[in-house]
């Protein structure tokens, strides 16, 4: 059986137990390789490997505490006030282009050329 298999098998606590579990081990593995050479450095890919298995698997349930559920949630009831103040944003920038066209600095160059040829 592969990895993914035997996690999708687990319970959710279960699988809980073996994302803290690949934390804790990736945790000292980083310790490790600040103060001294690590045996095998394959084992800190391994660990964030397991941990994102744990992350997505728990995830496609909905079993995430704070994951993407929640996620997905928050920006549902956030979207209204996202869309106003796009729309605000979208509005003061076309403002500033028309500011510009009325006294920018391509309309003082074109009344310099006319005040010079009108001399």
């Amino acid at each position: 059986m592969t990895k993914v298999q035997e996690l999708r098998e687990m319970a959710d606590e279960q699988i809980r137990l073996v994302w803290k579990d690949a934390a804790e081990k990736l945790f000292r593995l980083r310790i490790q390789a600040q103060t001294e050479k690590i045996a095998a450095p394959s084992d800190l890919r391994k660990n964030r490997r397991t941990i994102a298995r744990c992350q997505t698997i728990l995830a496609e349930r909905g079993a995430v505490a704070g994951g993407a559920a929640t996620a997905s949630a928050t920006e549902a009831a956030d979207a209204p006030q996202l869309e106003k103040h796009a729309r605000r944003h979208r509005a003061s920038n076309r403002a500033k282009v028309r500011a510009a066209g009325k006294g920018g600095v391509a309309s003082r160059r074109t009344s310099r050329k006319r005040n010079k040829s009108e001399k």
